[in-house]
């Protein structure tokens, strides 16, 4: 039985397969001689010592170092990525308006967050939160650290949501119309539970680097994993395996919030399919406009 023919690109033939495949065999050999060369350097210079890694076996190494920093990033990962959902979801509808002003205000706040770096906004909240005593000293940083990841993801999240909601069918929209539905039950009880599910990937990315980029509030002494992880590194004189160690937490934490988004996505896309996320008809028109009746329909 023969493969089905794909439609994104031509199926290659004898010699192109032979040459893919040398292709192949030469990227993986030099990515293992790379790996080896890295493993043998930090062998050489002794980061493999088994006097290195025991600390690790300490609860009191954790407990000082890995702990207090495992939840900085996850207190400053959780709040960032809900504010930047909720700011993100009302720049993404407000780029929709259909005034003007209001889709241009949206439309400048939204590009301007999106050029700025995370880092240099981070360093300029901190500083200027220092300046005019906005949080108290023990919040100052994170404070900095989740403002700047809450701008720059919302107006990234905000980009996601005008893609989804503009991805839908537009005879959804001039149906709800036609049934009375006003604006705000038309992108609230219809286009937005749709565009969810569809940008439910871009999302479940947005959140991983929402994650990652909590590593950023180091530069503005915010107690994060690898800031601990470094401070593990100068006290135990082990800053290599430290940080392997942080990477490793930082990898499985990412593929936790992956693994648990794509379960959520996979639930919402089966009910969708199922129709058990379909809306009954007089919770739709609760509010509708003067004159529409369903029921004589």
């Amino acid at each position: 039985m023969s493969a089905a023919p794909s439609v994104l690109f031509d199926a290659p033939g004898p010699r192109a397969r032979l040459r893919n495949h040398f292709f192949t065999a030469i990227v993986v050999v030099l990515v293992a001689a790379g790996l080896w060369l890295t493993i043998s350097a930090f062998a050489d210079k002794g980061q493999f010592a088994a006097d290195k890694w025991t600390p690790f076996l300490e609860a009191s190494v954790w407990e000082t170092y890995l702990l207090p920093g495992l939840r900085g990033t996850i207190v400053a990962a959780l709040l960032s990525i809900v504010l930047a959902l909720v700011l993100g979801m009302i720049f993404g509808v407000l780029r929709l308006s259909e005034h003007r002003p209001v889709r241009w205000f949206a439309s400048v706040v939204v590009e301007l967050s999106r050029a700025i770096p995370v880092l240099i906004l981070m360093i300029f909240l901190f500083a200027v939160f220092a300046e005019y005593d906005l949080f108290k000293s023990d919040d100052l940083a994170l404070a900095a650290v989740v403002t700047a990841l809450t701008i720059y993801n919302g107006s990234v999240i905000a980009e996601i949501v005008r893609a989804g909601i503009r991805s839908l069918p537009r005879g959804q929209t001039e149906a709800a119309v036609a049934l009375g539905l006003r604006k705000n039950q038309l992108m609230r009880l219809i286009l937005l539970p749709q565009a969810i599910t569809a940008m439910l990937p871009a999302l479940i990315s947005q959140m991983v680097v929402a994650l990652k980029d909590s590593a950023l509030g180091y530069q503005i002494t915010y107690v994060e994993i690898v800031r601990s992880g470094q401070q593990l590194g100068s006290s135990e004189s082990n800053t290599i395996p430290a940080l392997m160690v942080v990477a490793l937490v930082m990898i499985l934490l990412n593929s936790l919030l992956t693994f648990v988004a794509t379960q959520v996505e996979r639930r919402l896309r089966t009910r969708k399919k199922k129709g058990t996320a379909v809306l009954a008809a007089d919770s739709v028109v609760t509010d509708a406009a003067p004159g529409v009746d369903i029921a004589k329909r």
